[in-house]
Formats: structure tokens, sequence, C-alpha cells
């Protein structure tokens, strides 16, 4: 290939070996290096004017120095005059940061794409960006290549029986990416589901509590002195009837006429119609029995006899205090003070489960982040997981985009091996991020057969040495193909869907 200079940076530069072998060339020569304060200094050992320039630089351990490295390597080839420059990224760094989490959050994503934008890149590669609409975040055309093609070939080429199998989704957020990978296959999908609602206050917190009196159709006319559309609490009905204001008479069924004096449990049945749940008295839908749920105790599936844990309230100082809950003990009769009940409201409204500007937490997101966000909050030690779908005496591929922490891992594999009899379990992700001891634990997991990834994230190879389930999949000639089309001008729509 003429007229191209492949750069590699320090991130992944057996990615970019294997690359530029299968265009057969070799890597630009660059020098990358450090000053002794830290300040990365890049010079580019040839000539770039009037040239294409392609930099392979991937997400690695140092995520910041590779994406400072990036950056300059792209500032100094646009000072060498290059013609284009092309930024080729199959892990971009900061992708799970693409909208705001809370109210003074920032969408760290987009300021990487106008940071590359002002550095002068052209074009930017990318593969399986954890939320596709990051693509608008960029002022350069971006094209986001999928490995869904490669998985599926290996799928087919390396899995016995896969035809029977299941291809199910460990989070509600990526369902997309699950289906999809499921009608390439043609094979039944499911869902596993975590329970992620907050904790409902104590029932004495009802004494607090404002409503508004629904009035009966068929009660009585109210008193001269009363007011139909009042709003009152509790304490003031309860004071009222203490002060020895008239109550309403009973009429001749034996019931009140009206509830102005009383707490009312629940709307009377004249001021609303029954719902379709209450009218049903029978379930016939036989999908049901392909609906299980189990029981999470600190990410983990445990039996229904297992006993009960209280949830952890993290104090101040951000230490946990196991066995504290935001409830009363049962032998407090005392009412709730009010600075309590407010306390108790402020903490609960802060839950990971409702996002801060209003709705739910992106679940692809946040699966892997929750362990992240038990600082100042209540920690639930108890979860529900539901799975839906039909997994008994089948394999299943549990998909998703990366892997980072593997409590969401372990405790989908778990659910589909020991509550739905699934006989072989396949973790696959494109990416391959191993957080922490993420790829010990679920190497240790006996619910885990096989962990399949891509290499567009390195892993020394001491690591996966040791790893006996560790799968990598080879993507360098994706890559090497939009490379070539870029630079020859063609057509890179074919790479969307490979024929396998």
């Amino acid at each position: 290939m003429r007229g191209v200079q492949i750069f590699s940076g320090t991130s992944h530069p057996l990615l970019t070996e294997t690359v530029c072998e299968r265009l057969g060339t070799s890597p630009a020569k660059v020098e990358l290096g450090k000053f002794s304060n830290g300040e990365t200094n890049v010079n580019v050992g040839v000539s770039v004017r009037n040239q294409d320039v392609y930099i392979i630089q991937s997400g690695s351990k140092k995520i910041n120095d590779s994406v400072m490295e990036l950056l300059i390597m792209i500032s100094a080839c646009k000072g060498g005059s290059a013609k284009s420059i092309t930024a080729v990224m199959p892990y971009f760094p900061y992708s799970r940061q693409s909208k705001k989490k809370s109210h003074r959050g920032s969408i760290t994503a987009r300021m990487l794409a106008n940071l590359l934008t002002v550095a002068g890149v052209d074009h930017v590669i990318t593969l399986d960006l954890h939320a596709s609409q990051m693509q608008g975040f960029f002022a350069k055309p971006v094209d986001n290549l999928f490995a869904e093609p490669f998985i599926a070939r290996w799928i087919r080429n390396n899995v016995p029986g896969w035809r029977e199998a299941v291809v199910v989704s460990k989070n509600a957020g990526g369902t997309k990416r699950v289906t999809s990978l499921a009608d390439t296959l043609k094979l039944n999908f499911g869902i596993v589901t975590t329970d992620r609602r907050r904790p409902k206050p104590g029932p004495t917190l009802a004494d607090s509590t404002v409503f508004f009196e629904a009035l009966d159709q068929d009660s009585t006319p109210l008193a001269k002195d009363q007011d139909p559309f009042v709003v009152r609490t509790a304490t003031e009905s309860a004071s009222a009837s203490q002060s020895g204001e008239s109550q309403p008479e009973l009429n001749t069924d034996g019931e009140a006429g009206n509830s102005l004096g009383t707490l009312r449990p629940e709307t009377p049945s004249g001021a609303r119609r029954p719902s379709e749940l209450e009218a049903v008295t029978e379930y016939t839908d036989v999908r049901v029995r392909d609906v299980i749920t189990g029981r999470l105790v600190q990410g983990h599936l445990v039996d229904d006899d297992y006993p009960p844990s209280a949830p952890t309230s993290v104090s101040a100082s951000g230490d946990a205090t196991p066995g504290q809950s935001l409830s009363r003990d049962s032998g407090d009769t005392g009412p709730v003070p009010e600075s309590m009940a407010d306390s108790i409201f402020s903490a609960t409204s802060s839950l990971p489960g409702d996002h801060a500007l209003g709705g739910s937490f992106d679940a692809a997101e946040s699966s892997d982040e929750d362990e992240e966000r038990s600082i100042g909050r209540v920690t639930e030690q108890e979860k529900t997981i539901t799975l839906v779908g039909d997994v008994r005496g089948r394999t299943v591929f549990i998909v998703d985009d990366m892997i980072d922490k593997c409590g969401s891992w372990i405790a989908a594999a778990e659910t589909v091996v020991k509550r739905g009899g699934a006989k072989k379990v396949y973790c696959i992700a494109t990416h391959g991020l191993f957080g922490d001891s993420s790829l010990e634990q679920m190497e240790t997991c006996k619910s885990i057969d096989y962990i399949v990834v891509t290499n567009t994230f390195p892993i020394p190879p001491q690591v996966a040495k040791k790893s006996k389930k560790l799968v990598v999949i080879d993507i360098s000639s994706l890559l090497a193909e939009s490379i070539r089309r870029h630079h020859y001008g063609e057509s890179v729509s074919a790479l969307f869907h490979l024929n396998d």
C-alpha cells in the first residue's frame, strides 16, 4: 500500500503488528517516551507529508496515558502536513460516560470526541461502541464496526450443538445486542434482570403522609362546615377526633358515610374501576412457566431457605455497618420524628435504582458499576434476580459488549445453571477489560465454562496462559480491511454484515 503510514501507540502494539502483517506492510517508525516529570514525548521518525496516516491506539490499563499519547501523535502528524489522519480505536476510552448520571456529572465521551477533533483527526474507526449514539459526538466521520460476525463464526465452528443454544442478556440494556446475535444464529433468546427497586419506608412513615380524601358516590352528603376539597393529614384527623368534633354518621349498611375523620387505607371500590389483575382469578398463559426468580446475596445466588440479610447502612465517614436498616426495630413503637423521616426520604432518593435526572439508569451502563456506588448510600445485601426464557438442558451464551466487573456475569451464570438448569455457559463479550481480579473470579466460578473475548483490549500474555477458560478471537482482519477500503475509497458497509 503506497501513500500509507501506520503508527502504533503503546497500548496494543501486538494488534498493530498483526494488522500491518495482513496489509503487507510494517508499522512506521515513531519514538514514544516520557520525560522525568511524566509528560508524554512523541517524535515521528518518517515523513508523513501528503500521506494517509492511521494511528492504532486502543484502551489499556493506563487509559489516560493512552489517550494523551494518541492526541499528541495526531497533533504531530497534523503538523507534519499529513493528507489525512485516521484514529483506529478498537476500544473507545470513556465510552461508558456517554451521558449525565448526576446533575453535576460530565459527558466525558463527548469531551474526548472534541479533543480528537481539535487535535486534527479526520476519521475515526472503532469497534462496538458502548452506546451507538456516541457517533453523534464527533464532527468527523465515524465507522463503528461490529464484532458480531466474528463471534457468530466462532460459535458455529467451535461450539458443539450450538443450534439448540439460547442467547441470554444479563441486563435489560443489552437486549438489542443479544437479539441481533440471536437473529444471526437463528436462536432463541432470554434475559436475566436484577431487581433494583428502592426499599420502601416503614409503615410508621404514613403518619406524616399527606393525602387527598376521595368521595364515594353512594356516601351521604358532607356536613355544612366541611370542605370536600380540603387537604388533611393523619395527625389533623386524629386531633379532630380527640377535640370532640362531630363524626360522620353510619349509613344503613353500617358503614361510614365519609372518611374525613379517619384514615382510609385505599380508594374505595366505588371511586375506581377494578384493575385487570384483580379481575383475573386464574392465569392460563403457559409462558409464565419460563419466568424463574432467585435470591442474590452479595452477588451470589443462594437457596430459598437461606437466612435473610439486612441492608447495610453506610455512615457519613464511609464505614459500612451491617445489620442496620432504614426501618425501625420491631420493638420500637414510638413515632418517627420529622427530621428522621426527612433524612430517610433523602437517603432513599439517591439510591442507584433511579436516575438523578428522572427515569432509571441504563442497565447496560450500570450493571458493572453498582459496586462503585456504595459510598454514602444504602447497600442492599440481598436482591431478586429473574430469568425469562427456557434454558433447561441447553447451552447458554451470555453476551455483552465488555467484561469489566465480574459480579453481574457470575450472578447471571449461576442463575441460568442453578435455577434454569443450563448445560454449559459461555460468557461472550467484545472488549475484555477484566478490571481488578475479574478474570480470576470468573475462572473460579463453576457455572462458567468459557470466557470469549476479542483482542481489541490488550491482555497480558502471562495472564492469558494461566487462564483455562479464556478464548481470544482475532479481529485484526476486520481492522485491516477497513483501513484498506478507506485508503482506496471503497465502501465499508460490507464490513457490517460479513458473510460467514
